[in-house]
C-alpha cells in the first residue's frame, strides 16, 4: 500500500459544517448504502471537491472509507491536492498493470484510503464496465464502511451510469447558476435508468449573499430528487 499526503482537503468552518450535515444525511439514508457514486451534469460543478469532502467527513466520523477517483478521462485530484508522489491508480488496476494493493493509498486521515484515477486509458467506459470493477466494489464493501466514488459528469459521458450500476446509491452535484433546470432533470433521468437510487442533490457553489433565494430555489427545483414519482 502506498502512502500519500493529501494537502488542502480541510476547508473553512462553514464548509466543514456543510460536509458534516451531508455525512449525517448519508448515514441516515440506510446501512445498506455503502457504495455511493457522486456525479454532476457538466464539468466544473465541484463534484470532486464534494466527493472527497464527504469521504473525509465520514472518516472523521469514525468510519472506514475508501475513496475511488473513477474519473478516468480527466481527473483533477492529484494536481489539485498537490500529490507529488508517483502513484498508480484505478486504470492501472483495471487494465492488469498493477495489483489492488499497489493502487490503494493510505492518507493522513487514519480511516481514509484512496485509489487515484491513474493514467488516461483509451477505453474508460469499457474498463469500468468490466466484472473486475464490480468485484472491486463488492470486496471493498466487506472491508470498508463506505466507498465514495467520484465519477465523470453524466451529462458529458456515460461512465457515471456504468459505475452507478454496481453502486448502492448516488448523489448528484449541481452548481448554482451553472446549468438549466431542464438539463439537470435530463441527467437525473439518465441516472434513474441505471436502477441506482438517488439519495438527493448537493447544491454547490452557492453565493451565500443570496442564500435565502437559493434556499427557495433548491426547494422548488431539487427538493423532490430521489423521491418516487
Amino acid at each position: 500500500m502506498q502512502n500519500v499526503v493529501i494537502k488542502g482537503i480541510h476547508k473553512d468552518y462553514r464548509s466543514n459544517e456543510a460536509f458534516k450535515t451531508l455525512r449525517t444525511n448519508i448515514e441516515f439514508s440506510g446501512e445498506d448504502n455503502k457504495a455511493i457514486v457522486l456525479t454532476s451534469s457538466t464539468p466544473d460543478e465541484g463534484k470532486s471537491t464534494v466527493a472527497l469532502g464527504l469521504a473525509v467527513a465520514l472518516a472523521e466520523g469514525n468510519k472506514k472509507v475508501l475513496f475511488i477517483d473513477a474519473d478516468l478521462r480527466k481527473s483533477i485530484l492529484i494536481g489539485r491536492y498537490r500529490v507529488t508522489e508517483e502513484v498508480k491508480g484505478l486504470s492501472h488496476f483495471l487494465s492488469g498493470q498493477a495489483s489492488l494493493n499497489e493502487v490503494i493509498c493510505s492518507t493522513q486521515e487514519e480511516r481514509l484510503h484512496m485509489i487515484f484515477a491513474g493514467i488516461v486509458p483509451p477505453n474508460p467506459s469499457e474498463l469500468l464496465g468490466q466484472e473486475k470493477f464490480a468485484h472491486l466494489i463488492e470486496n471493498a464493501k466487506k472491508e470498508y464502511d463506505y466507498i465514495i466514488i467520484d465519477a465523470p459528469p453524466l451529462g458529458s459521458v456515460i461512465d457515471a451510469a456504468v459505475i452507478a450500476k454496481v453502486c448502492d446509491a448516488s448523489v448528484l452535484v449541481v452548481a448554482a447558476n451553472a446549468i438549466s433546470h431542464k438539463f439537470a432533470r435530463t441527467v437525473k433521468e439518465q441516472l434513474d435508468k441505471t436502477g441506482c437510487p438517488i439519495l438527493g442533490v448537493v447544491l454547490n457553489k452557492v453565493d451565500m449573499k443570496k442564500s435565502k433565494y437559493y434556499g427557495k430555489y433548491y426547494e422548488k427545483y431539487y427538493g423532490n430528487y430521489g423521491t418516487k414519482s
